[in-house]
């Protein structure tokens, strides 16, 4: 049991004061957008003045765990995260284990350069992640029932915006098959065709109360600031939004279209960098590829409701073998980390505590982190709230 220190990506959405409030630091002007606590070789943290992803390649069973890599190889499988976004995310989605080994060998074939701006597909793995926001977030996940959003379209009498999104109330086509077609539209409008973004935003700003259509004329507004006439803007208008409450957990499986808009939390993920864009972002952007992996089903239906597995400690449920989330709250007591078996990486959010076990013992506050070899039974103590991660497998 190590103490872990994590690297900061100062991404220009990030909040200029979350992470360091945090980390009990000082501002330092600049955006810091997320903390990565893991292995991942772009920015791997450091225990014991080693970096993580070479711990793991030294030792992969007694840090990793036999299970996790057995099913995954000699890797840490998961990457967790401090999110913390002052702005709006891009339109995003990540692809599923097929779809990622398939794209990965389709450009490494090709020659592309793997760090090459326009570079896809980075490394041949999924990328399901887990949120649980520690302040109030919005986001965008998933699309809504088709005739929902035409009826909000509809209510701003936008002509040209009609005319477009006119698909979505043509019933003799299956829901998905109408947010296809009218998304696919949307992002390929050319220059001369986004002045209707701009029309839109006009009839948005006039909006009030805060019903269905004042969140939908919400979000055009606040997307038009950022990334005026872009037609992610209209796209994004096709999804639900919804406001996640400190504690409220969301999953997004591989073809999941997401966008964080303001907020953040604790994020876990696979450990992967497979990131297929769909606009609102400076970024490559591969509108066919996006395509190709979207799950077009209408609805909402990521929210994770944790489950208390014993006193003092929940378990998010999720599908993804490639990691598991833990909440503890000890209140004075003292409460056993789960998945001894397996390496995990725990990071206190609240409060103070201490992480022991038969070789350490570990004073943690707000804002610290500590890395648990495979096999470390280790236990917490104090008043605050900690979150650990591990591999899904275990």
């Amino acid at each position: 049991m190590e103490r872990l220190r994590g690297v900061i990506q100062p991404y220009a959405w990030g909040s200029r004061t979350a992470i360091p409030e945090l980390l009990g630091t000082e501002p330092t002007g600049e955006p810091q957008a997320e903390l990565w606590l893991g292995a991942h070789p772009l920015a791997p943290s450091i225990v014991d003045g080693e970096p993580l992803d070479k711990v793991v390649a030294d030792d992969p069973v007694g840090v990793v765990g036999w299970a996790a890599v057995e099913a995954f190889g000699p890797r840490l499988p998961f990457l967790l995260k401090i999110i913390a976004a002052e702005q709006p995310l891009s339109l995003q989605a990540h692809p599923s284990r097929e779809q990622a080994e398939a794209g990965y060998a389709r450009e490494q074939a090709a020659g592309v350069p793997r760090d090459a701006l326009h570079r896809t597909y980075r490394d041949g793995w999924p990328k399901p992640e887990l949120l649980c926001a520690l302040a109030e977030t919005d986001a965008l996940c998933g699309f809504r029932e088709p005739r929902e959003t035409y009826q909000m379209f509809q209510r701003l009498a936008v002509d040209n915006a009609l005319k477009l999104v006119a698909p979505l109330a043509d019933a003799d086509l299956p829901a998905p098959d109408r947010l296809r077609l009218v998304f696919s539209r949307l992002l390929r409008l050319g220059p001369d065709e986004r002045t209707v973004v701009s029309e839109i935003v006009q009839a948005a700003e006039v909006v009030q109360g805060s019903d269905d259509l004042a969140h939908f004329a919400r979000t055009a507004c606040e997307l038009n600031t950022y990334y005026p006439r872009d037609p992610g803007v209209l796209a994004a208008l096709l999804m639900n939004r919804i406001t996640l409450q400190p504690g409220d957990a969301l999953f997004m499986p591989s073809g999941n279209l997401h966008a964080y808009l303001k907020g953040g939390g604790i994020e876990v993920m696979a450990n992967s960098d497979n990131v297929m864009r769909g606009g609102l972002t400076p970024k490559y952007v591969n509108v066919d590829e996006l395509l190709a992996i979207l799950d077009f089903t209408p609805g909402l239906r990521g929210l994770i409701t944790p489950i208390e597995e014993s006193w003092g400690v929940w378990r998010y449920p999720t599908p993804a073998p490639e990691f598991a989330l833990w909440r503890l709250e000890p209140h004075g007591e003292l409460v056993a980390v789960p998945a001894a078996g397996s390496g995990r990486v725990l990071l206190v959010t609240d409060g103070d505590l201490t992480a022991k076990s038969p070789t350490a013992e570990l004073d943690l506050v707000r804002g610290q982190a500590a890395l648990l070899s495979a096999g470390e039974e280790a236990r917490l103590t104090g008043r605050g709230t900690a979150f650990v991660a591990g591999p899904g497998v275990f």
